[in-house]
């Protein structure tokens, strides 16, 4: 069956969309399905996106094409959504759109799809507008019908709709633009508001999902509660004062903020005092200089935003305990939710990035209440499901007080679907795995359509194919390849490793060549180094938990739990849900089960490690595997060991003639000895800024632009501290995120901060290579590079890995003459090879590099850091480079299993 996946959009929830149609295409069973992405731009335009575009980090990466960013941003500084170029003509925009696929209408869907999964989220996807769409084409699809996804988007309407179907709701006031925008009075507004509602208060953008446009006041501050209306009519006011005070970096700081469509209002922008519209970043920095150039200019400017909402929800904050919970359809169509989930926030809002980054909040699941309350909760949810009519599954959010009230206040009828989401997290719950529970949503839309009468032949026809499909899948598994895939560890990586492990395991799941198996490996962070790990059979549900911590935490507490009332209440619905999870699963463990390495001989055919950092990328597990003759992904524990140590990568590189930053190793032993001598030695060889990073650990870990002696004496001391806790005034003095994670080490490396200095054109690069084995030898693949924008000092864990966050540009773009770029292109891919021969890499990696460029064509390449086992969450940029070369994801995955089981038939052999 063909399935036309439907993502992107024009709300600003378009990268969550995104991200999520990406983990879509991927899961979908491959024995079932054939995946057809649709991509939907901005302007609404459908587009049958060619497949490697959706494996870029963000929409800007690939759309428009970077020849148009060019255009619109003449110094490259930001990256723009095609709204941007609405002054150019349609033809002009549909050459734009035939870059990156073709142009389709809604009268050719049927010819090209045989039934549609949304993806869209917001407005036009998520409000009924596409559904009634497709079904004027006689298009099925996925979720809710018109009626439930428009009640479920439209905040302001649950406002009646709910209390007059007997829900809770927090007392509400409702704020229309013109009236706040008109007023002279908007402090006394601010007061009637208090008077009615009260202190703290949540305002609401009523027509955005994930956290967009919402703002908590908790405190009687006039400006706070300004900003907040501001923030979720999108309006933004800017003064004199504030953009006179930026400096050069700090305005493109803000421009790219603004540009972000989550935080900022995003293009084309309106300029209400001046009634102008401005379309790009760089017109609106320059409009900004203009108008403030001169001192006299006193007034404020207001910025609005094209979409934008008319009115503003102001509704009374609630105390207690929030939770979200999937709520699904049996196969007689009566509503089943599943366990509902506690979200632990590390600030007020719930926003995006604590969404959708593991180990930035927590998701417990289920919520830690009496068994009485969690089944109230799941009971309201599915009593709210049937009250907006919804059908297949819907996110249903909301609070519970600590007096057991219980304020549902979301009804989502489409979900977020990244790895990391509810969606996926809750039906692991009962035994399903990602491709299953996609499965289950395509079979179970099928069955909603049918239920409205329309071109019912034709429907049971294709449910009828596809459950003979479905009850034939349990034969095939006994001839797939065993692969365990190790996940987890105890490095500041460990929850990027769950994120690796989880997406190959996924893209693994959904082949019909592989049978892979989740292995957490487990240690406690901060135990001395000698202490050795464990190896446990993950089931499902914890593979999904939100991060290693939390997995870890539900191993070592699993026979409690199971004896517990909520372990037996678990039981208890994973028994109700059976008849589905049996239909779409078959069996599967239910418990983690702790296994040796001699017990993983037995059950895997290879092992694909996902770790980061040590161990895992330090050789030491490698070495385990080869004494019991565990084929593994990668390079040898001899390369691993060498590519770990950032100092001893250096210094044979440097001896081969590759160019690195200067280094020198910093011990805690000489700092206490010699604590003003060493730090004279340390700034007379490095000049301030210079960088400061771990000697030993993954690619962005704790790696600091130091800029100061007190901030290398900061760094130093957290590096060097006793506990795991981080001492609060060098925290400050680094500029440490809340929760940001640091390790404790005897050593560190300093380097030299490599600038742009004389060359004309300077970037930070990343390449990634795959190995093949031939009759001649090994043979080296190196990708294209990506160019990587750092939008802090230096390039961020997330900006690296985390959908929606990063901007990256592959391939590099080293000039905009494209004979020059090619020659440039193949200088730093010949430099990275070398890297490669000369560290015996083997498999795959990551080699991050600085590149310039000098006016007399001149080009160096400096390299940062070798990586053994990059990065493999879904928004790394490897799957870009590899997508270049004609592999999607899971090709070059299986390219990595293929080399490491080739590698162990040739030691076969030689022996």
């Amino acid at each position: 069956m063909r399935i036309g996946i439907f993502f992107g959009g024009q709300s600003r929830e378009r990268e969550v969309s995104f991200a999520g149609g990406r983990t879509v295409y991927d899961n979908l069973n491959k024995q079932l399905f054939e995946p057809v992405p649709i991509f939907v731009d901005s302007l609404g335009n459908f587009i049958l996106l060619e497949w490697q575009y959706l494996y870029k980090g963000t929409i800007r990466d690939f759309y428009p094409p970077i020849s148009y960013q060019l255009q619109a941003n003449q110094k490259q500084k930001f990256q723009i959504y095609v709204e941007s170029l609405l002054s150019l003509e349609t033809a002009q925009l549909e050459a734009i759109m035939r870059e990156v696929g073709r142009p389709i209408y809604p009268h050719e869907f049927a010819t090209l799809f045989d039934m549609a999964f949304l993806c869209l989220h917001g407005s036009y996807g998520e409000d009924g507008n596409i559904q009634g769409l497709l079904e004027w084409y006689n298009i099925p699809y996925t979720g809710a019908g018109i009626l439930p996804s428009a009640i479920g988007i439209d905040k302001h309407v649950q406002t009646q709709w709910l209390p007059n179907n007997g829900f809770l709701r927090p007392k509400s006031r409702i704020l229309d633009k013109k009236t706040w925008l008109l007023t002279n009075n908007k402090k006394e507004l601010f007061e009637d508001i208090k008077q009615e509602i009260g202190l703290p208060l949540v305002v609401k953008s009523p027509k955005q999902g994930s956290s967009i446009g919402i703002s908590i006041v908790k405190e009687d501050n006039w400006h706070t509660f300004k900003q907040a209306v501001h923030k979720s009519f999108f309006v933004q006011e800017i003064t004199p004062q504030f953009w006179r005070n930026l400096s050069s970096i700090d305005k493109e700081n803000f421009i790219n903020q603004f540009t972000d469509i989550r935080e900022g209002l995003g293009f084309p922008v309106y300029v209400s005092e001046y009634d102008q519209v401005i379309y790009t970043p760089e017109k609106l920095w320059e409009f900004l200089d203009k108008i403030f150039k001169e001192v006299s200019f006193k007034s404020s400017v207001h910025l609005l935003a094209e979409n934008t909402e008319e009115v503003v929800l102001i509704e009374q904050w609630i105390e207690g305990k929030e939770f979200s919970c999937i709520v699904i359809e049996d196969f007689e169509g009566k509503p089943f939710a599943l366990p509902p989930t506690e979200i632990r926030k590390f600030q007020d809002v719930f926003d995006y990035r604590s969404k959708y980054l593991p180990g930035t909040s927590r998701k417990v699941t289920p919520i830690e209440l009496p068994i009485e309350q969690i089944e109230q909760i799941r009971q309201e949810c599915c009593r709210l499901f049937q009250a907006i009519f919804a059908q297949v599954y819907a996110r249903i959010d909301g609070f519970i007080t600590q007096e057991g009230k219980i304020y549902l206040n979301d009804p989502n009828t489409t979900s977020g679907m990244l790895p990391s989401s509810f969606f996926f997290h809750q039906a692991a719950e009962i035994g399903l795995n990602p491709s299953q529970f996609l499965t289950y949503v395509l079979y179970t839309s099928l069955v909603a359509r049918l239920r409205e009468g329309k071109k019912v032949q034709t429907l049971q026809n294709k449910l009828s194919l596809l459950a003979q499909k479905i009850e034939n899948l349990q034969q095939e598994v006994k001839s797939k390849i065993r692969v365990a895939v190790i996940m987890g560890g105890y490095s500041t990586e460990r929850h990027i490793s769950m994120e690796s492990g989880r997406n190959v395991f996924e893209k693994l799941a959904s082949s019909n060549k592989y049978a892979p198996f989740p292995v957490f490996l487990s240690r406690e962070v901060f135990a001395p180094e000698s202490t050795p790990f464990e190896l446990y059979l993950l089931p499902i549900n914890m593979m999904l938990k939100d991060n290693a911590d939390d997995i870890r935490e539900k191993i070592l507490a699993f026979e409690q739990y199971k004896n517990s009332a909520t372990g037996k209440y678990m039981q208890q619905i994973r028994q109700e849900a059976q008849p589905i999870t049996q239909y779409f699963a078959g069996q599967s463990i239910n418990e983690p089960q702790k296994i040796s390495l001699k017990d993983l001989k037995n059950l895997a055919d290879v092992v694909f490690i996902a770790l980061h950092g040590r161990p895992g990328e330090d050789g030491e597990l490698q070495s385990l595997l080869d004494s019991y003759q565990i084929p593994y992904n990668g390079s040898s524990a001899q390369t691993s060991k060498i590519t770990i140590n950032k100092f001893e990568t250096n210094e044979i590189l440097a001896k081969h003639g590759l160019k690195v930053a200067q280094h020198m190793m910093v011990y805690q032993h000489d700092l206490e000895n010699r604590f003003d001598a060493l730090i004279e030695e340390l700034e007379m060889r490095f000049s301030y800024p210079c960088i400061a990073k771990p000697v030993d650990e993954g690619c962005s870990s704790a790696v600091k632009k130091i800029k100061s002696r007190g901030e290398l004496i900061a760094y130093a001391k957290i590096m060097f501290r006793n506990s795991p806790e981080i001492p609060l005034k060098e925290a400050q003095a680094l500029k440490l995120k809340p929760n940001e994670e640091f390790p404790m080490k005897n050593a560190f490396l300093i380097e030299t901060l490599i600038e742009k200095g004389e060359a004309v054109h300077f970037l930070e690069i990343t390449g990634g290579l795959l190995t093949h084995y031939t009759p001649q030898g090994i043979e080296y693949e190196i990708f294209e590079p990506s160019e990587a924008l750092a939008l802090g000092e230096v390039l961020s864990l997330e900006e690296k890995f985390l959908a929606g966050e990063g901007q990256n540009i592959t391939p590099a773009v080293y000039s905009s003459d494209a004979t020059e770029n090619e020659r440039i292109s193949q200088i730093v891919k010949k430099e990275l090879l070398k890297v490669a021969k000369i560290l015996n890499i083997e498999g795959y990696a990551r080699i991050d590099a600085f590149v310039k460029i000098y006016a007399d064509k001149r080009v160096e390449v400096y390299i940062i850091e070798v990586n053994s086992l990059p990065g493999m969450t879904p928004a790394t940029c490897i799957f870009h480079q590899a997508a270049i070369n004609h592999y999607k994801p899971y090709h070059f995955i299986d390219k990595i299993l293929e080399y490491a089981l080739q590698k162990a038939k040739q030691k076969v052999s030689s022996y």
